[in-house]
């Protein structure tokens, strides 16, 4: 047996759970074999621990029990883009029930490896412009689930940073070249901040090193404030590079995930990872009972959270404004 595949397997069993019985039997408590579900991740396990714990809570809740009638393949390719397809692939021959994708890069890559296992994707972004789903509510494939729309919130994640920081250009804005939405995120980027008069330089991040080369030293006065693209499991793996790095150079940081500022970032707006995996459990259950993921609409979120760091506020010197503070989903003291 491939030795990379019996990994997954054993991944597979470990951490099983006694069972609990639970209200909303699944049909799949009625099966003799439990619901096989993979999951395909690019950073490491330590790294997302909330998300998955929001994943199999969400299961938990609808009657799926890991170690009962429930079974997790995960594969993590730690940060290494290079094992991402080699994980696709592995999960593909598995011949799994279903499997949950954790964002773009790894949804794209999966669709990939199957057409015909069902794709269950956990915040992506603009699924139908990249071909993934043939519209929201009818998806016409593999592939349903949870989207992220983080392409529609560039202008305001734009406007909340000018309204918090004083002085924010010249403003750098960190892509990674290898993920395709990050091009639609700029142009919405760059025509928020002409109208908003906010000078702005994309700066390509293709290795953690470009982080400080490319960031504090990118532009000949230096960069005043620093933005990070969202949707991006490269840049989610790579967080607290930014945040230190932010931190010694003392410069302003917003970013599109709460964990983030969690860590020491400034500021962050978007879509909660950690609802959008929890909600990737509803797609489990209802294809666990028959329907089709081509008939499932895919979820759009409505709610996105403003985050911010008034520790680092502090610690950079800045005092956030009222009007900013008051309208806050959450405030880090």
């Amino acid at each position: 047996m491939n030795p990379k595949r019996s990994t997954l397997i054993r991944l597979a069993v470990l951490g099983a759970l006694p069972w609990i019985g639970l209200p909303g039997a699944s049909l799949a408590q009625t099966q003799d074999k439990p619901l096989r579900v993979g999951v395909i991740a690019f950073g490491k396990s330590e790294m997302s621990g909330h998300l998955w714990q929001a994943l199999t809570e969400g299961l938990r809740q609808r009657g799926y029990v890991e170690g009962r009638n429930l079974q997790l393949v995960r594969g993590y390719a730690e940060g290494r883009p290079e094992r991402v397809p080699e994980i696709a692939s592995e999960l593909a021959a598995l011949k799994l029930d279903m499997i949950v994708t954790t964002c773009t890069p790894t949804t794209k890559t999966m669709h990939k490896a199957t057409q015909t296992i069902p794709l269950v994707m956990a915040a992506v972004s603009d699924p139908v412009g990249q071909g993934l789903i043939a519209s929201y509510p009818r998806p016409g494939g593999n592939i349903t689930g949870v989207a992220s729309q983080f392409e529609d919130v560039a202008a305001k994640m734009l406007q909340l940073f000018l309204e918090a920081v004083p002085k924010v250009s010249p403003l750098a804005v960190a892509f990674n070249p290898r993920n395709p939405v990050h091009q639609v995120f700029l142009k919405e980027m760059e025509a928020a901040a002409k109208s908003l008069k906010v000078h702005v330089s994309p700066v390509e991040i293709g290795q953690a090193g470009d982080i400080a080369a490319k960031v504090t030293r990118g532009s000949p006065h230096g960069f005043a404030s620093l933005m990070v693209l969202p949707d991006d499991p490269f840049f989610l793996h790579l967080r607290q590079h930014f945040v230190e790095m932010a931190a010694k150079h003392r410069m302003p940081s917003f970013f599109g995930l709460k964990e983030a500022v969690e860590d020491g970032g400034l500021m962050s707006y978007g879509q909660t990872l950690s609802q959008a995996h929890f909600r990737a459990a509803y797609y489990v259950d209802k294809i666990a009972k028959g329907a089709p993921p081509a008939e499932l609409p895919v979820e759009q979120p409505t709610k996105f959270d403003l985050v911010i760091n008034l520790k680092t506020a502090k610690a950079l010197g800045l005092t956030i404004p009222q009007s900013v503070l008051l309208r806050a989903d959450e405030v880090i003291q």
